[in-house]
C-alpha cells in the first residue's frame, strides 16, 4: 500500500498489444473502478520516470493512474533488429531510416486501451508523452476523454526548441557502465531540471539504477526521437482537437521551450495553459499535488458531464 493506503498494484506484461502486436509493461495505481488516467513517457524514458509519489497523488484524489513503458523503453517490445537511424539524414528528409512514427505509439497505447478494456481514457502526457497524448487526441478523438500535456510541444520547429548550448555540455550517457550511466543521468538532470526546485539525488540515483537494470538499449531512445522528427508538426490538426485539454509547461524547461507549450494550448481550442516559474524539463516533488489538483479538476469537470 502507498500513500492513504492507496494499493500499488504489482508490474504486468499484456502480450499482441496493437496493430504492431508488441509487448507492453504496465503497472495500475488505485482503484480500478475509478476514472482510467494513462500516464505516457517522454523519449527514453520509463514508466518509473512517472514518481510513484506522484502516481498516489492521482490516485489518492479519486483517480486510477496507470502508467506504462512506451515500445523501445522499459520491459515494452524494442525494435533490436531496426536500422540505426541516421540523423543527418533524417534531418534533410531522408526518413528511411526510422522505423516508425508517433502515430504508431498512439496506435500502442490505444491498443493497449483495448487489452485493458477501456472504451476511453483521460490521457497525461510528458515530452514526448505529451506529443503521443497530443496524435491520440487527432487520430482517436472518441478514446480520450480529456488531454493534458505537460512539458511537450507541437512538432512545429519555430516552438518549442532545446537550448542546444545545455544538451552539448551533457553528451551522450554511457550505455556500458552503470555507475556512470547514474552519475550521467544525476549530471542530466540538474542541468535541464528546476532551478527553483534542487534535485532530489538519492532519488534521481535510484531511479536511475532502477532503470538501468530494466533496460539499458542505446538505440531506444534514437530510434524514438526519430519518430518525432518523421511525424512533424500538428498544429494544424490540433486545431480540431475538441478535448478537454490542460497544458503544464515550465517557464525554466532547457530541453523544451515554454514556448512549445504555449503553442499547444494556442493551437487546441479553449485549452487551458498553466506556466511554473523556476520549473524546468522534469516533475518537481514540490510541485506534484499542484499538478495533480489541477488534472483531477480537469477530469472531475470532464466525468460530471458524462
Amino acid at each position: 500500500m502507498g500513500k492513504n493506503n492507496v494499493q500499488v498494484h504489482d508490474e504486468e506484461s499484456i502480450q499482441n498489444v496493437g496493430p504492431s502486436n508488441i509487448k507492453i509493461m504496465y503497472q495500475r495505481f488505485g482503484d480500478p473502478t475509478l476514472p482510467p488516467v494513462f500516464l505516457i513517457m517522454g523519449a527514453g524514458a520509463q514508466m518509473i520516470n512517472w514518481p510513484e509519489g506522484f502516481c498516489l497523488e492521482l490516485a489518492g484524489r479519486g483517480l486510477h493512474p496507470i502508467r506504462f513503458d512506451n515500445r523501445d523503453a522499459g520491459l515494452s517490445t524494442h525494435f533490436f533488429d531496426a536500422p540505426v537511424p541516421d540523423f543527418q539524414a533524417i534531418q534533410s528528409g531522408d526518413f528511411s531510416t526510422v522505423t516508425y512514427t508517433l502515430s504508431d505509439m498512439a496506435a500502442d497505447t490505444v491498443g493497449l486501451m483495448d487489452a485493458l478494456g477501456y472504451d476511453s481514457v483521460h490521457l497525461v502526457g510528458a515530452s514526448m508523452g505529451g506529443m503521443i497524448a497530443q496524435t491520440i487526441a487527432i487520430e482517436f478523438p472518441h478514446r480520450v476523454r480529456s488531454l493534458t500535456s505537460i512539458m511537450s510541444t507541437t512538432g512545429n520547429n519555430s516552438v518549442g526548441q532545446p537550448d542546444y548550448s545545455v544538451l552539448a555540455n551533457l553528451g551522450s550517457p554511457p550505455y556500458h557502465d552503470r555507475q556512470a550511466y547514474i552519475s550521467w543521468q544525476i549530471k542530466s538532470r540538474k542541468a535541464i531540471g528546476s532551478p527553483r526546485y534542487p534535485l532530489d539525488e538519492k532519488a534521481t540515483a535510484q531511479i536511475a539504477g532502477l532503470a538501468w537494470d530494466r533496460d539499458h538499449d542505446p538505440l531506444g531512445m534514437l530510434r524514438q526521437a526519430a519518430a518525432v522528427i518523421k511525424s512533424g508538426d500538428r498544429t494544424e490538426q490540433l486545431h480540431s482537437v475538441e478535448i478537454p485539454t490542460l497544458v503544464i509547461h515550465g517557464e525554466n524547461d532547457k530541453m523544451i521551450d515554454v514556448s512549445g507549450g504555449r503553442a499547444t494550448a494556442a493551437a487546441i481550442p479553449n485549452a487551458e495553459l498553466v506556466t511554473f516559474e523556476g520549473m524546468g524539463h522534469d516533475l518537481p516533488k514540490q510541485l506534484w499535488s499542484e499538478f495533480a489538483i489541477r488534472i483531477v479538476n480537469l477530469i472531475h469537470r470532464v466525468e460530471s458531464l458524462k
